[in-house]
């Protein structure tokens, strides 16, 4: 019986032939694949061999024998060759869009590998402690960003274990953070940035408000605001059980704002890095018998490949004065 095909044979052949065209321009790739692939959309454009060459610089040899190489990869005619005029073939406004997109996305390749060998454009992960006074980060931003304009900066804040966590996995290159009690690892490489004490932050009509320092074994009983960030959480825990001191939180903060505003409403005391509170009402004791002191460290991972940007980002974290202080010229072993 004759006549048309029925529409589910039909559907069958172009479903299959669409995945042959999508299997031949996966496969096409390379210098000359790209080289072809450029003479094919220049001859979509001029619909003329002589203008399609002198347009890609080439003669037109070198063209037509291009076009002919890429339709014998796809088995059939790209272009229908009727003088004095050349036009589309069937097949060849079916790989159009794939060859368009292959070409698209090779320039789009080559120009973000170019801008990066050439630190045109260098993007930099860089996952910082919440608990960092933000006046002096956004100072080492500012350098960055005036004396090193091709770093693109990511920045990712959370409290220091989570940063440790992520920078191990790959997920940042880079992190400034401190952690109390952490144990040497030969995973990481330090560069110390600055030391900062840790006080007690109270309202100005605690009873100790006036005092010049803030004795430990004066905190047993008070009313205590918890920072849920705060990286010395559970490190103090085994000296005050030692002392005998005793705090219970009454209060748990994961923002540094609210904790200061609570204390200034005499809600409780914040064990707080000193920088930290500036808050109308609310004064800074230093802790002692013992005192606490953060060591916050630049930290990266031994051996990883790291983009440009991070060099740029060391340079100015050491250049840059925190705190009124200079880190401490280090050594970096090649």
């Amino acid at each position: 019986m004759h006549g048309r095909k029925p529409l589910r044979w039909r559907e069958d052949k172009h479903a299959i032939r669409e995945a042959k065209l999508k299997s031949v321009t996966q496969s096409i790739g390379g210098c000359h694949g790209n080289a072809q692939i450029r003479y094919f959309l220049a001859l979509v454009d001029a619909l003329n061999f002589t203008k399609a060459a002198e347009n890609c610089n080439v003669s037109q040899p070198s063209l037509t024998r291009a076009v002919k190489l890429l339709e014998e990869e796809f088995g059939g005619p790209l272009f229908y060759r009727e003088r004095p005029n050349t036009r589309l073939s069937e097949l060849g406004k079916m790989v159009k869009p794939h060859l368009q997109q292959i070409f698209d996305e090779s320039h789009q390749a080559k120009r973000v590998a170019r801008d990066f060998a050439c630190l045109k454009k260098s993007t930099l992960t860089l996952g910082i402690m919440s608990t960092i006074s933000p006046d002096e980060i956004v100072d080492l931003i500012a350098n960055l960003r005036a004396r090193h304009p091709h770093v693109e900066l990511k920045l990712c804040d959370a409290n220091a274990r989570d940063l440790r966590t992520r920078l191990l996995a790959g997920d940042l290159e880079v992190v400034i953070y401190a952690l109390p009690g952490e144990q040497p690892d030969d995973r990481t490489h330090s560069i110390p940035l600055f030391r900062e004490q840790m006080v007690l932050a109270v309202h100005r009509g605690h009873r100790l408000a006036k005092a010049v320092a803030f004795p430990v074994q004066e905190m047993n009983g008070e009313s205590y605001i918890h920072r849920v960030n705060c990286e010395f959480a559970g490190y103090t825990d085994e000296i005050l059980q030692q002392r005998g001191v005793t705090c219970t939180p009454i209060y748990w903060s994961e923002r540094d704002d609210w904790t200061l505003a609570m204390v200034a409403a005499g809600l409780g005391f914040a064990f707080m890095p000193a920088n930290a509170v500036k808050h109308p009402g609310v004064v800074g004791l230093p802790i002692v018998q013992p005192e606490f002191w953060r060591q916050v460290n630049l930290v990266s991972v031994r051996g990883r490949r790291y983009s440009p940007g991070v060099g740029s980002l060391v340079q100015e974290a050491m250049r840059k004065t925190w705190f009124g202080e200079r880190p401490r010229p280090i050594h970096i072993a090649a």
